[in-house]
């Protein structure tokens, strides 16, 4: 547990990086505004320097922006979530400030998408891992928990604010570009984190009562247990069947890993489900 934790805190962090970089690296001096609630920092920024005078940084404003957010995340989605989201705010808030502004394309083209992608990978590889990068990562996670739908295309809407923010207060061409980082980003999100997808595991094991017991403590998913036997142990077995979400199989493997190591899994891709699925109190842990 130690190890797998170790490796989520890693990659928040990595995750982190990558999200001050395209930022400081690509969109900030090419005037082109990033997905979330680091694009509304990006936009406060903006206006606080070129209509009030007031010169804030975007790294500061969106740990402010954060702090309400981490709140509703804590009851809504769970804390280990939760926790790991603040730790990547803090962290991107930290390279932020550290790491140089820079334009290293003149193309804004090109720093609107090598930014979104760069973001998107961030974002992708964090909520993979069971954390987050906050603001509407958590946001758009408690949506696509009650719709079950993909989580760009929350990110998608919930953006579309920022391009008619950044069109209204700046050049129209910027909210343009704006609109290219924002497709890019939810794309990759989508093909790195592609939670909506279904999948069926077969679990067969000795240890049924545990694995069961250790399934629910952490997943809210229904299981089916059927007898088994094996062809040439001649050994009484057990057969789990359960249909979870592409963003639980991580979990899986783990909670198989630490209860049964001997336990043979196959895991299938599911292409319908008719019936009962998700629980409206589900929880990330």
């Amino acid at each position: 547990m130690f190890i797998f934790e170790a490796k989520r805190f890693i990659i928040v962090i990595i995750g982190a990086l990558l999200n001050a970089l395209s930022l400081n690296l690509f969109l900030i001096e090419a005037n082109v505004y990033a997905s979330g609630f680091t694009g509304f920092a990006q936009i406060l920024s903006s206006v606080f320097k070129d209509f009030i005078g007031i010169d804030i940084s975007t790294g500061i404003l969106l740990f402010v922006l954060n702090i309400p957010v981490t709140i509703l995340g804590w009851f809504k989605v769970g804390r280990g979530f939760t926790v790991y989201s603040a730790i990547s705010v803090a962290c991107t808030t930290f390279f932020l400030e550290v790491i140089p502004l820079q334009n290293l394309a003149d193309d804004i083209l090109l720093n609107a998408v090598f930014g979104g992608i760069l973001a998107a990978i961030g974002i992708g590889i964090t909520l993979k891992w069971g954390a987050s990068t906050g603001g509407m990562d958590v946001i758009a996670m408690i949506l696509s928990k009650m719709k079950d739908r993909p989580i760009g295309v929350y990110f998608l809407i919930m953006n579309g604010f920022i391009i008619l923010m950044a069109g209204y207060l700046y050049d129209p061409e910027k909210a343009l570009y704006t609109l290219v980082t924002l497709y890019v980003t939810t794309r990759f999100i989508d093909a790195i984190h592609t939670r909506h997808e279904k999948l069926t595991a077969m679990i067969i094991t000795t240890k049924a009562d545990e694995l069961e017991k250790a399934i629910h403590a952490k997943m809210v998913r229904g299981i089916t247990t059927l007898p088994a036997k094996g062809a040439f142990t001649k050994e009484d077995k057990n057969m789990l069947i359960m249909v979870i979400t592409r963003y639980e199989l991580y979990d899986l493997e783990n909670i198989i890993r630490d209860v049964d190591p001997n336990a043979f899994t196959n895991i299938v891709q599911t292409t319908g489900i008719f019936g009962f699925f998700r629980k409206e109190d589900e929880k990330v842990v």
